[in-house]
């Protein structure tokens, strides 16, 4: 009886082998079986290509262990395996496939060409032993002994209102190979129209623009957006690209942390996050923090972008998504049917593996603000008049007074902090931002004195 199961094991394997190295789809799947074990059975191993295919769920091959569990449970195995084990019970194991096999949508892509996990430590400058490392599949991280050993630092950073955020920083090796994964691949990769944050030349402005002169504005928040992104997708994105299993393995470990335990010790217990989503920093996810998060986010949210933007062209409305912003805007259709919109909205949100954050949800009508990551859409993007204000009060002062008596916060770079934020303003309505810009120019720095000719310039 053993030796039965083992016999059908390696059978399994072998085909899981062949498999592996065909085109994914029926007829290549179809064409490797042929190819391994000739013509008996045409039609059975045509029905278990097209079995398996449909029950791997997926457009790329699954993984091997996954795989060989399908075969063994496919319809058509046990027929196959009576009628043509003879064919491969003394044939050598088939190695697993080290080629790139992408998606026909990404096939044009000019993509690194990591085949194995050789070539993928090649391609980072590691060796393999710190390439295991650095993607940590076993998680081991989280029981290191010493800091140093960890692969990032984190903090809590407090909210307004509500639990502290979690910020994860990479440390610098692992930052630079994010950052060349991010540069070499993701940003190759194209993300749904929909999408208008962490894209090059794609901007806040942008976002909100979409919805200007708008009968009707709604404005809805994703709660925990990184921690919500399942790996499995992750991985699969990788998949999708081409990259076989085991390389997709490493790259997603690359891209992903767990948290260990003892990091929510300095939380007060009022502080501590939900034991849901505790579970979820624990367990590998990606992480707010590494350059590489938002991009994958961005990716993994293709199918959520697609529905949400279809559930808008059926009320004949807009939809577009920054980051964890999404924004929908229309005219009667829309306004119509708000309470409808909204049960849609949160149904595919859920579906899709999402949760909203409903206290930020906003219905915002042309007789009110309309406002869309911070700017005014009424009838043009344009910024709030007390935020204008507030920064024009903030220069006035520092060229009176001097910028010492405004950084109150000690920011280290109070003057690349206030230039950026006159940037911004000059983006958005460039009028109102060479009024500052002129205030920002007569500021002194380094100079506590009093400068109360500075009113002239407003």
């Amino acid at each position: 009886m053993k030796s039965v199961i083992s016999s059908r094991k390696t059978f399994a394997q072998r085909l899981c082998a062949a498999f592996l190295a065909a085109d994914w789809t029926p007829e290549g799947l179809f064409d490797a079986s042929i190819a391994l074990l000739g013509h008996r059975r045409e039609a059975t191993q045509r029905d278990l290509a097209a079995e398996v295919f449909e029950a791997s769920g997926t457009v790329y091959a699954p993984a091997p262990r996954r795989l060989t569990v399908i075969l063994r449970q496919a319809r058509s195995f046990e027929e196959l395996f009576s009628a043509c084990n003879d064919k491969i019970a003394k044939a050598p194991p088939l190695p697993m496939p080290a080629r790139m096999t992408p998606l026909a949508t990404f096939a044009e892509l000019p993509l690194p060409q990591l085949a194995t996990a050789g070539d993928l430590a090649r391609w980072l400058d590691l060796s393999p032993r710190r390439l295991d490392w650095f993607a940590d599949i076993a998680g081991r991280n989280t029981e290191a002994q010493t800091e140093a050993l960890n692969h990032y630092c984190w903090h809590w950073l407090p909210r307004r209102n509500g639990l502290p955020r979690l910020i994860e920083a990479p440390k610098p090796t692992l930052k630079r190979l994010q950052r060349r994964i991010l540069r070499e691949i993701l940003d190759l990769v194209p993300c749904h129209p929909a999408a208008e944050g962490f894209r090059k030349g794609r901007s806040c402005h942008n976002h909100a623009q979409r919805h200007a002169g708008e009968d009707l504005v709604i404005a809805a928040d994703l709660r925990d957006f990184f921690l919500r992104v399942p790996l499995a997708r992750v991985h699969g994105l990788f998949r999708s690209l081409g990259y076989p299993w085991d390389v997709a393995r490493l790259l997603t470990g690359i891209c992903s942390s767990n948290l260990p335990q003892d990091a929510f010790d300095d939380l007060a217990k009022a502080q501590l996050p939900t034991w849901r989503n505790r579970g979820r920093q624990l367990a590998p996810h990606l992480p707010q923090g590494a350059p590489t998060s938002p991009s994958l986010a961005n990716l993994c949210c293709w199918r959520l972008d697609l529905r949400l933007a279809g559930l808008a062209r059926s009320f004949d409305a807009n939809y577009s998504r920054y980051a964890d912003d999404l924004a929908f805007s229309g005219g009667a259709d829309l306004t119509q049917a708000v309470a409808p919109y909204l049960r849609c909205l949160a149904k595919i949100v859920r579906e899709e593996g999402h949760g909203l954050n409903h206290a930020k949800t906003r219905v915002m009508g042309r007789g009110g603000r309309q406002r869309l990551t911070g700017l005014v859409v009424n009838d043009h993007i344009n910024l709030p008049r007390e935020t204008f204000d507030g920064l024009k009060a903030t220069l006035f002062n520092c060229a009176r007074f001097g910028p010492e008596s405004q950084n109150r916060e000690n920011h280290p770079a109070f003057r690349a902090q206030l230039d950026g934020r006159v940037t911004w303003v000059e983006s958005v309505n460039p009028g109102r931002g060479a009024k500052l810009r002129r205030l920002f120019e007569r500021i002194e720095w380094g100079s506590g004195q009093d400068r109360s000719g500075a009113a002239q310039f407003l």
